[in-house]
């Protein structure tokens, strides 16, 4: 099947963040290959000195009273269905795998015609045929999957991965007892990664169901699950972190652990020394599609939020609050004097959205959200996530060097909620901008009245990103009526400015340093 890619980078390490279904034929997990670097440091010489005094015994959690009491609320979970495939898709059960003989070698990623080809939902061509000619009518093709799940209630409502279910037309539910039965699926969420199904059943074992906002960086905790299809396998190890948020997945605040979890492990439970569920686990770090010693599961109480829904509603409704955001670094905090590079700076608002209507406005930093510190950028969509629309929510802004509170009410889905913007590169040096203001013209398409439109970038700004056409809204969150009005900004900052700039439609904060 085909490998979807993105690059956090040039020149870095592959390595791939794996959704942990077993695929058999084609299975029913997906695999993303992403690129992150890896830095190795020197660690500091260290001067011999008297022993300390021995540190208290810590005594290790029994793994086997734990398993006993959750492991029979684990169950195996296999799916049946179809999948449509085209050419420029591997078919075979490993992604990684080199492109069978009878079907060539494929076009260089590079090419800038394979965009196009899969933007207008074209086979891609083979190298050595003339593009156009390849397969265009996606074929049907059986796809088989494993995966895990527990049980949340005696009359057979589970909970596990939405990938481990998806595309299925068939979940087979195996128990501990080794009792097998057809399920249904209640509903699923690809955005959380949750899915609710259910067997026809009575009494059974159910898990017991934990606090993730409990949980402390270093704590035991153990997995029960299907890895590679072997059942009811048991892993330890120790919580690596908390809140962590991957590529696409900025909505989930994930537990990231050591403990070995592999494909097949997908929906089973992350469970504490107690014998409590605080995760369900979801994706692996792998340069081999193997366990490589990073492990991420989904918080139980965003689990139990999406299933509450699900149960309820057949579907779910996520909170958003209207806004395009972007991490503050020391640029930006420097920028907008922030006495640390933390929060969420927003970088465009949805007109009439939530945001909008609370006067949340480009140029504010997001400090905090209900009395929880916005740390990173990610923390603001974790945080929103676990909310319902409707919910009301108070913002902590830092705006125009103070700190300001405003009352926001969530609201319900739309095509687009949260997004998390890129930040540019930063040069040093002098503006080196060439601006002029936008004509009666300009200002009507563009439906702004305000702005100065760049016909030369040079030096730290062009370094940074701006480019010839962009519009320049606004300098560390003031906005930019003239000439002088920028030059006055640009003459009262120090390291760096934040430059609002507005291309195609899309606004985001550009940070460029100053000499």
């Amino acid at each position: 099947m085909s490998v979807p890619s993105f690059q956090l980078g040039s020149r870095k390490l592959v390595a791939a963040l794996l959704t942990a279904g077993v695929l058999g034929g084609v299975g029913a997990s997906a695999l993303q290959h992403v690129q992150w670097s890896a830095h190795a440091q020197g660690a500091p010489a260290v001067v011999a000195q008297a022993a300390p005094a021995a540190a208290p015994m810590v005594s290790l959690p029994n793994f086997s009273t734990i398993t006993q009491q959750a492991g029979p609320a684990v169950v195996n979970i296999s799916v049946r269905g179809t999948r449509k495939v085209s050419d420029d898709e591997d078919d075979g059960d490993d992604a990684d795998a080199a492109p069978s003989a009878n079907r060539g070698q494929q076009i260089d990623p590079n090419d800038p015609m394979l965009q196009f080809f899969r933007q207008f939902g074209f086979g891609v061509p083979q190298q050595g045929m003339p593009r156009g000619f390849g397969r265009q009518v996606p074929q049907e093709v059986p796809m088989a999957g494993e995966g895990s799940g527990f049980i949340i209630s005696p009359d057979g409502t589970i909970l596990t991965n939405a990938h481990v279910v998806k595309g299925a037309k068939t979940v087979t539910v195996k128990l501990t007892d080794r009792r097998e039965f057809k399920a249904k699926v209640l509903g699923s969420d690809p955005k959380t990664d949750i899915a609710v199904i259910k067997i026809d059943a009575k009494d059974l074992p159910v898990a017991k169901i934990g606090d993730s906002k409990a949980i402390q960086q270093g704590e035991w905790v153990l997995a029960i699950g299907s890895p590679f299809g072997f059942e009811n396998s048991v892993t330890a190890g120790v919580v690596s972190a908390k809140g962590r948020a991957l590529p696409d997945d900025s909505s989930v605040p994930f537990i990231q652990t050591d403990v070995a979890i592999n494909p097949g492990n997908s929906g089973g439970p992350l469970i504490n020394a107690r014998g409590e569920v605080v995760g369900i686990n979801s994706q692996i770090y792998s340069k081999s599609g193997g366990y490589q010693g990073l492990s991420f599961a989904i918080p139980i109480d965003l689990a139990v939020n999406i299933k509450d829904q699900i149960v309820s509603h057949g579907k779910v409704d996520h909170a958003r609050l209207g806004v395009v955001i972007q991490e503050v670094n020391q640029a930006f905090a420097d920028s907008f004097k922030l006495p640390k590079p933390e929060g969420a700076l927003v970088a465009s608002v949805e007109k009439g959205g939530p945001a909008d209507k609370a006067g949340l406005q480009p140029g504010d930093v997001i400090t905090g959200y209900n009395g929880q510190s916005i740390v990173s950028s990610n923390d603001l969509p974790a945080a929103i996530a676990t909310a319902r629309p409707g919910t009301k929510a108070e913002l902590q802004v830092w705006r125009g060097g103070k700190a300001t509170t405003l009352q926001a009410t969530l609201g319900g889905n739309v095509s687009k909620g949260e997004q998390v913007a890129g930040n540019e590169k930063v040069g040093k040096g002098k503006l080196g901008l060439a601006l002029r203001e936008l004509t009666p013209q300009e200002k009507q398409a563009s439906g702004s009245q305000q702005g100065l439109i760049v016909e030369q970038a040079a030096g730290p700004a062009a370094l940074a990103g701006v480019q010839p056409g962009d519009v320049v809204l606004s300098v560390n969150g003031a906005a930019v009526k003239g000439i002088e009005d920028l030059r006055k900004q640009v003459a009262q900052s120090d390291k760096s400015v934040a430059l609002l700039i507005e291309r195609n439609g899309q606004k985001i904060f550009v940070p460029v340093q100053l000499g």
